[in-house]
């Protein structure tokens, strides 16, 4: 069990990731590839990938990475930075920016338990081509195990993060960190994570928790091994029904949609994808600003746009929901 004890600044400075972690995700996401569970929300993601890696001339170079990203046990801190939180670019940089001594650290406990490759090596003594090619070796996996099903990932998340934010209103943060249930128990500014591998003890020590909210996460929650790391503890949230490629949906998909809403609301959710002003979506798709503005009171009135105002202009972006629908 984990238990993470908090004091009262903890609490104040605690706060939930403000989108996906494209990191965190990558490299869970290779735990999941490689573990021999079978989730059948992950099932044809994990044979599309795998179909993908095999046919992929470039696999034998993603060979260290998944070394690195064993299925169970330990997995290097350093893989997984903070600053991951403002994106997958600041994200690889920080990794290629890893201090020698924390990569020796790193990889020396990984060893413990791990047969390393050669290449490990390099990489332990803090070589600049190593950790490029690390990089490197990041980035051509996301392209193929996780850019395909981006959005579908974010809306897992942005759902679970709208549920923490009612929670988190509803009763504060005592309430958020109580909702954490089942996977986690909040009881006397303590977090106990049950199923957690190890027997630790983590005192934030002023420093608040980052939770991230994450798609790939399995049922127990992760947290980094050094305490004197920034204190993160990834969880798993609802998968939404599992994984669909941003393109498999097709034109089947989007004549669906348009049945459902009709042509002109389809097309306005699909232009607030990005967010979009009421001007924008009438110059989009040549219509109206009053028309755009009505279809987009019907559709925030549905619950799939959330529509802000600055100034003159209103801004809609999707909910979860939204997001979800268009996804599907």
């Amino acid at each position: 069990m984990l238990k993470i004890h908090f004091s009262g600044e903890d609490i104040l400075r605690t706060r939930v990731a403000p989108a996906a972690d494209p990191v965190w995700e990558v490299v869970l996401s290779l735990h999941l590839l490689q573990g021999r569970g079978r989730d059948p929300l992950t099932e044809n993601w994990r044979r599309t990938v795998s179909r993908g890696l095999r046919q992929d001339a470039a696999s034998d170079q993603l060979r260290l990475l998944f070394v690195l990203s064993p299925p169970r046990g330990y997995f290097p801190d350093f893989l997984t930075p903070y600053a991951s939180v403002d994106g997958f670019e600041a994200g690889l940089e920080a990794v290629r920016s890893t201090p020698t001594e924390r990569l020796h650290r790193d990889l020396s406990v990984l060893a413990t338990e791990n047969s390393l490759p050669s290449s490990a090596s390099a990489l332990a003594r803090g070589e600049v081509g190593a950790l490029r090619h690390l990089a490197e070796s990041m980035e051509q996996y996301r392209s193929l195990a996780i850019n395909p099903y981006w959005s579908r990932i974010q809306s897992a998340v942005a759902a679970d993060r709208s549920r923490r934010a009612r929670a988190l209103l509803d009763g504060g943060m005592e309430g958020l960190l109580t909702s954490l249930r089942p996977a986690m128990r909040w009881e006397n500014r303590v977090l106990e994570v049950r199923d957690y591998p190890h027997s630790r003890e983590l005192h934030l020590d002023g420093r608040g928790l980052l939770l991230v909210p994450s798609f790939f996460c399995a049922a127990t929650p992760v947290a980094l091994l050094d305490p004197a790391l920034p204190p993160v503890l990834v969880y798993p949230v609802d998968r939404l029904g599992g994984l669909v490629a941003a393109d498999g949906a097709g034109p089947a998909g989007r004549d669906s949609l348009a049945a459902l809403l009709g042509r002109t609301r389809a097309a306005v959710l699909q232009a607030s994808d990005d967010g979009c002003t009421t001007g924008e979506v009438a110059r989009k798709l040549n219509i109206s600003p009053a028309a755009a503005s009505q279809h987009a009171t019907v559709l925030r009135n549905a619950g799939l746009l959330v529509s802000q105002r600055d100034r003159n202009t209103v801004l809609h972006t999707l909910t979860p929901l939204g997001r979800a629908m268009l996804d599907a």
